[in-house]
Order: C-alpha cells, then structure tokens, then sequence
C-alpha cells in the first residue's frame, strides 16, 4: 500500500519550496531561499510528504515532536520505524525491520568483550595485513591533569574495525602529571598508568596506522591509502593524542548535520545511540571501545542510506558555483519549484558517497 501524500501544488501555493514546504510572497524570496537552504536528495526526508529535513531531529520533531504533522504522525505510528525513521509497506514489516535495526539484541556480547579488554591490551598494530581495514573508529578516555583536574589527558585509547575487532588498544601515560583520574566513569587507576605506553609512541603508532604510508599534505577523499577515522568528538580526541588528522578522512558523529540537533548543536553520543540504534551506553564506567563500537555503527546506519547518486553532489563543486547565480535572476524567478530544487545541492559530505565506487 502506498502512503505517500500527493505533492501537487494548488494555486494558492505558487512560491512554495519543494524542499521544506516553506512558502513566499514573492518568487524572488524563494530563489533567495534556495540559495542559502542547500536542499539536496542527501537531506532526511519524510517518507509520506516528502519534506526536506535539515536533521533527523528535525524529522522526527516533523513525525511525532510536540507539532507534528497529523496526517505524516498518523501513518508513521503504523509503518514507521522509530529507529532509522523509515516508512514500511506495513505494519508486519514494519515490525520485521524494527527488530533488525534496533542493535540492543545484538549487543550482549558487549559486556564480556569489554571486559577482555581490562586484562589485555594490544598494544601493537598489524598495518601491513593485506586484510587491513579502510575504516576504522577511535576513542579515548580521558583523565585529568592541572592543579584543579580540568585538564583532558589522554590515558586509554582504542580503535576498532567495521567488524567491532579490536585493533589497537592500550593505556597511555600522559606527558603531564595526573591530578584526578576521574575513576567513576573511567575506571582508570593508577597501577594502570604506571608502566603504560607513553604518549609520543601511542601518538607515532595511530599516525602510521592511520595514514597507512601517505604523507599528510598528499591524502585526498575516496583515493590512497589513508584510511577513514570515525568518532565522535574527534577534534578533543585528536587534540588529547596530539596527532593532526586530514579533515577529508574525519567522519564524526558529533559534527555531521544529519545527526545535529535542530539547533545545529550537537548531540551526545549517548543520545544518538538510544534514539538511533535502541540500547544505552556510559551506564557505569566508560569504555572506549563501547564508544568505537557505537560510533561505528551510527557511521554504518549513515553510510547505507540510499540517495540518488550525482556527479557532482556539492554546491562547492565547480560544476555547481553558478546554479543560483545572481546573473541567473530572471531565469531562475521563471523555473517552477521542482526545477529550482534540482538545482539545490548540498553543503556537506554525505556519508553515502564513501560507498559509491
């Protein structure tokens, strides 16, 4: 059954963005609009009207928030998935999907792997494996330094593959003394700082891992060899490793605006992972590979999201710098709002396009 909402445009909604629906007085407001909205087919979208989303906050505010609405939130609380926020062909399917998308049934094995890691650090990386995996996910735990503890350093570190292996893990000693370590949520003591690896060579190790033999100045997007970091919050973590990172090879679940607040201020990682994936996580102390896991997953559920595919997907593209030219006025006041919304594109990486060959 199809429950898609007609998108036909009455007379009395000429100047309407086919993107989010907002309408204007005059049409020269509405190219105005297109300019600065960067609608695109990489935005969440709702899966009955067909309205543009800025987040998935944002849409699930449109689905079930305190205004949603009513026709979308009535089909929703049917065929709706509350995790990915899907629209299914039924309420049996929708039941099937829900089951697999929601990762806390999977999420056991969790407890017993983390504890593994307490007893045993890998403390070397195999880099040269002909298996080595292109994406990985990091995370540190941090302890506090400075005379009042407030101080972030770096005292466990852990990076994951896409299967949830474990690929790097150890404690690190700080370069500066420790004030507070911060035990209730990092579980670190002292004995485990004492003889733990410092940081220059903990720093040295995920550098080589990570750019895999390319100098930094030569690592580019979707070619070489560097591979894609995934974390959430990762200019603290970075900073804290003191290592420097290529931005194009940086996806955090912190800064991509699918996954921001409706304010553009990011989430937490423990929201994300309850709303998006259906467990919780930092109940008790904090694990570092509990949070590579997490992000990994977020990073994954985003990556699988099918968009249609553009050669040119950003407005930053070169292809894309005249699309809403102010040269281009009188022409584009005569598109129709579908043709005005062709030209939109989007002013972020969609995480789709690391799986587009």
């Amino acid at each position: 059954m199809d429950y898609r909402l007609s998108g036909e445009l009455s007379e009395t909604q000429r100047n309407k963005c086919g993107g989010c629906y907002r309408q204007f007085n005059k049409k020269e407001h509405l190219v105005e609009h297109m300019r600065t909205s960067y609608h695109s087919v990489h935005e969440p979208t709702c899966g009955i009207c067909n309205k543009h989303c800025r987040s998935f906050d944002s849409l699930r505010e449109h689905l079930i928030g305190p205004l949603p609405k009513q026709e979308c939130k009535n089909i929703f609380s049917i065929c709706g998935c509350r995790f990915c926020l899907t629209i299914l062909e039924s309420p049996n399917a929708r039941r099937i999907h829900q089951e697999r998308c929601q990762f806390s049934n999977v999420n056991y094995g969790l407890t017993a792997r983390m504890a593994v890691l307490g007893l045993r650090d890998n403390p070397t990386i195999d880099y040269t494996s002909s298996r080595s995996p292109r994406v990985v996910a990091l995370s540190c735990k941090m302890v506090g330094g400075g005379s009042d503890g407030s101080l972030d350093l770096c005292a466990r570190v852990c990076i994951t593959d896409e299967s949830e292996n474990v690929i790097f893990h150890t404690y690190v000693k700080p370069t500066l003394p420790l004030t507070n370590y911060r035990y209730e949520t990092t579980g670190i003591r002292p004995e485990n700082i004492r003889d733990a690896m410092p940081l220059k060579q903990a720093q040295r190790k995920i550098k080589e891992f990570l750019c895999y033999g390319e100098p930094m100045w030569k690592i580019r997007p979707r070619s070489g060899k560097a591979r894609i970091l995934v974390g959430h919050g990762l200019d603290s973590h970075l900073d804290c490793l003191q290592l420097e990172y290529s931005s194009f090879m940086i996806r955090d679940t912190a800064e991509y605006p699918p996954l921001m607040k409706t304010s553009k201020l990011s989430n937490s990682l423990k929201y994300l992972t309850q709303a998006y994936l259906g467990y919780d996580i930092h109940v008790g102390m904090q694990d570092p590979y509990e949070d590579c896991v997490a992000t990994m997953r977020l990073y994954k559920r985003m990556r699988y999201q099918k968009h249609k595919t553009d050669a040119y997907p950003l407005a930053s593209d070169t292809h894309n710098t005249n699309n809403y030219a102010s040269w281009r006025q009188s022409e584009l006041e005569s598109m129709s709002e579908d043709e005005l919304l062709n030209l939109s594109r989007s002013d972020y990486y969609c995480w789709c396009l690391d799986s587009v060959p």
